[in-house]
This record gives C-alpha cells, sequence and structure tokens, in this order.
C-alpha cells in the first residue's frame, strides 16, 4: 500500500496518506489503499484507536483533478458508470470509518479540501494545525460533494451553514473551522503530530467496549426516536455492566489509581 502507510504503534493504527507531492490527492491507487488499510484496522485485533494524517504539509488536498480531466475523453455514457464504480469505492472508506467500533482521530494540516474534508468529517475527533485551511470545493468545478460530506455537513454546522460550505466552496482556516465545530482543537503546527498521538494513545487505553458502544449510540442517534434512543443506552449499558473492564473501572476508582483496560 505504497499511497497509504499502516503502521501500528502501541495500540493504534497510523494511516498516513502518502503522495505528498500531489498534496495527497485522492487517485485511484489511493482509493483501494485507504479501503484496504481502514477495513485492516478494523479487524486488528492489535488495534485499539486509529489515527490518520498525511505526509508532509498537507492532509489531502482533494481528488486528482489530473485523472478527472484524463476521463473526459471518455463519452457520457461511459464516463458516468466510471464515475460512479470510482465513488462507490471512496464510499467504502466512509462507512468503515463510521461504522468501526474502534475511535477514529484525524490530524489535519494544510489544505484539507474535497474528500480530504469528507475523510476528515468520518473520523469521531479531528485536530487541526494552525496552518490548515478547508473547502469542500465541488461546486468550484460543477461536481457535487461525495464521501458523505452532506450527510456529516448539516449535522455538524445546521443547514444553513452546510449550504454555505458546499454551494459556496470557498476556503476558511483552522478558526473557523473549530468556530463552527468542524474540528475539536487547533493546536500548533510543530505539535500536531504529538497532540494527536497522544489523544490517539489515550482512546486506545480506554475500555474498548464502552467506547464502541458510545460511538454506536451517538452515530444511531441521528436517525433513532427518543424511545428508540432510550433502548439502546439500556441494552448497550447492559452489556458494558458484565464486561471486566466495568470492574476494573470501579476498582480503579476506589483504589485512587488509573484503570488498565483491555488487558487481555
Amino acid at each position: 500500500m505504497s499511497t497509504v502507510i499502516y503502521e501500528v504503534r502501541d495500540r493504534v493504527a497510523h494511516l498516513t496518506l502518502n503522495r505528498p507531492q500531489s498534496l495527497n490527492a485522492l487517485n485511484l491507487a489511493m482509493i483501494e489503499d485507504l479501503r484496504v488499510a481502514t477495513a485492516r484496522a478494523e479487524v486488528d485485533a492489535e488495534v485499539r484507536a486509529i489515527l490518520i494524517a498525511g505526509a508532509g504539509e498537507h492532509f489531502m488536498a482533494g481528488g486528482d483533478l489530473k485523472w478527472f480531466r484524463e476521463q473526459l475523453a471518455l463519452p457520457p455514457q461511459e464516463r458516468q458508470p466510471l464515475f460512479e464504480r470510482t465513488i462507490s469505492d471512496v464510499h467504502q472508506t466512509t462507512l468503515q470509518l463510521r461504522r468501526c467500533g474502534k475511535p477514529v482521530v484525524a490530524a489535519v494540516r494544510g489544505a484539507v479540501a474535497g474528500f480530504g474534508l469528507s475523510l476528515m468529517l468520518a473520523a469521531d475527533l479531528a485536530l487541526a494545525a494552525e496552518d490548515a485551511y478547508f473547502t469542500l470545493a465541488y461546486s468550484n468545478i460543477a461536481l457535487s460533494p461525495d464521501g458523505g460530506a452532506t450527510w456529516s455537513l448539516p449535522r455538524t454546522v445546521g443547514m444553513k451553514r452546510a449550504m454555505e460550505i458546499a454551494l459556496l466552496g470557498d476556503r476558511f482556516d483552522a478558526a473557523q473551522a473549530l468556530a463552527w465545530g468542524l474540528v475539536n482543537r487547533v493546536v500548533p503546527v510543530a505539535e500536531l503530530p504529538a497532540q494527536a498521538e497522544k489523544l490517539a494513545l489515550r482512546l486506545a487505553g480506554g475500555a474498548a467496549e464502552a467506547l464502541a458502544s458510545t460511538k454506536r449510540l451517538l452515530n444511531d442517534s441521528l436517525n433513532a426516536s427518543l424511545a428508540e434512543q432510550l433502548h439502546a443506552e439500556q441494552r448497550a449499558f447492559a452489556s458494558c455492566g458484565v464486561n471486566a473492564d466495568f470492574g476494573e473501572g470501579l476498582a480503579a476508582f476506589f483504589e485512587k489509581r488509573r484503570p488498565s483496560f483491555n488487558v487481555d
């Protein structure tokens, strides 16, 4: 997987987008490598959290427009099904990240554009360097968004703001992204790798079932009634309550020490 580097350190799967010479723009190889890497991290028993970052000075500058320009030579009846298949492959990564029971952190800097923004939104938490800049950009080249952006944005920033981001395609900075709730924290550029790893390590050290249940409950709440959500909380609470981590959490609380979760 040359376009996505997969490494596991201290129970954190590091997924590094690795096309720095192209601002980590998404090409066909990276689409497949991302799909494989996210699926691998989900089933890897050693992995408790996932951290996605970009090699070099940028997270991802969207799709590879050179490839799209090459496809203009195809007649529309061939181009449309090709684009549908390609975006279907892109969407596998979004689905895997959202459905994965393991916490996902995105560490972004530089360009966070197009699918780069969609990918960041698919993560559970996002840290941005002060030099990060964001744009959905699709409307600027007469395309509609992909990667789940039209699902994530209204739920994150509200419909009016989502319309502004998607229809205008304007660029905005890290401070604005923080104010709109698109990222959790903004940190100095030099501190981004260490701060992101610290956060991922903290999540990796958490109680796996409790975190997975919490993530699932929050995601499912967007389409559930209150009664349905209360029932889901009831079942998840009871399931976590018979997990060994619950006993460890209580013991650590009463013994005034840090808990040691996920001990196999």
